[in-house]
C-alpha cells in the first residue's frame, strides 16, 4: 500500500503537471471503487481549474477554483498517472480520467480497486467522514517527542501498532514503522506506555527523518506503486530491516527476524532493538 512518502511524491508530481490547468473532460469507467463514484462526476469537474494539490494523511486533496475538493486515495494498488497527451487506448484497470485543456491527461488506475475518488468542499473538508478522525501529521511541528509521549503514555498496545494507528499519527505504514523503530533501537513489540521520554524523542525524530528520506527518493516501489510520471521509487534500496528477515543486521550481524503483528509482517533485530 502506498504510504505517506509515496502519496507525497504523487502530489508533488501532480503539482508540476496539473496546477492551474482547466479540466475539459472527466469520466469514470465503472460505478464504484471502494465507494461509489459521485453520481455527477463528469458534470461537476467539467471546466473546473486545479488550484492546489496537497496531501492529508494518505489522501490526495485537489482543490478546484469553485472551492470544491477532489479527495482521492490510492488504496492498495492505485496509481495516478499523468500522460503528456490524450490516450487512445485504455489500460485494463483505468477507472477514471481527467483531461486538461493543454492536452495533458491524468488517469486513475487501480488493479485491486481499494482506492477511491469522491468530492467535498473547502468549508467542510475537515469534517468529512474520511478526514475528520485523522491523527497528527508526522512531518509537522506539532508531532514531536512530547506529543508522541502523550499519545503513548496511556496505551499498552505494541509500539508498532500504535504509530501505525491513523487516528493517532497518520501516514506511518508498515515499511516506515519497521525502519523508524530499527533506527531508534526500539523493539516493535514493546508496550507503548513503557517508552521513556527520551525514546519518544528519538522515535519522533527518526519517523520524520525516514519519511523525508523516502520522499527524497521518490518513495518505495515493491509491487504496484509508481510516481505520477510512471517512474519507480528508490527508497527500497535503503531498507535496513523491512523485507530482510533471515539476513544479517547491519549493526550487530545477527539474523533479522520476521514476526506477525495484527496480520502484518514485522522485521527487526532482537539483539539491537530493546
Amino acid at each position: 500500500m502506498p504510504e505517506l512518502p509515496e502519496v507525497a511524491t504523487v502530489c508533488c508530481g501532480l503539482n508540476q503537471s496539473i496546477l492551474n490547468k482547466k479540466i475539459i473532460n472527466a469520466q469514470n469507467f465503472r460505478p464504484n471503487l471502494r465507494i461509489p463514484f459521485p453520481a455527477n462526476f463528469s458534470e461537476h469537474l467539467k471546466d473546473k481549474t486545479v488550484k492546489s494539490v496537497r496531501r492529508r494523511a494518505k489522501y490526495i486533496i485537489i482543490t478546484l477554483d469553485d472551492d470544491s475538493v477532489i479527495i482521492a486515495h490510492l488504496g492498495m494498488s492505485g496509481k495516478m498517472i499523468v500522460h503528456r497527451n490524450f490516450q487512445n487506448r485504455r489500460e485494463k484497470h483505468d477507472h477514471a480520467i481527467f483531461q486538461f485543456e493543454d492536452g495533458i491527461e491524468m488517469v486513475f488506475n487501480d488493479t485491486r480497486r481499494f482506492g477511491l475518488i469522491t468530492f467535498s468542499d473547502i468549508a467542510n473538508l475537515n469534517s468529512h467522514k474520511l478526514i475528520a478522525n485523522l491523527g497528527l501529521e508526522p512531518l509537522e511541528e506539532v508531532f514531536n517527542g512530547q506529543s508522541l509521549y502523550e499519545i503513548l503514555k496511556n496505551r499498552s498496545t505494541p509500539i508498532k501498532n500504535t504509530i501505525m494507528d491513523a487516528s493517532l499519527v497518520v501516514g506511518v505504514g508498515n515499511i516506515y514503522a519497521c525502519e523508524a523503530l530499527f533506527r531508534s533501537l526500539i523493539n516493535p513489540t514493546k508496550k507503548s506506555n513503557t517508552l521513556t521520554e527520551k525514546q519518544c524523542e528519538d522515535l519522533a525524530m527518526n519517523i520524520k527523518k525516514i519519511l523525508l528520506e523516502a520522499i527524497e527518493s521518490g518513495g518505495s516501489t515493491l509491487r504496484d506503486y509508481v510516481q505520477s510520471s510512471g517512474g519507480t521509487g528508490y527508497f527500497q534500496h535503503n531498507f535496513k530491516v523491512y523485507g530482510r528477515g533471515g539476513e544479517p543486521c547491519n549493526i550487530c550481524e545477527n539474523e533479522l527476524i520476521r514476526i506477525k503483528q495484527s496480520g502484518r509482517s514485522t522485521f527487526y533485530c532482537r539483539i539491537c532493538q530493546k
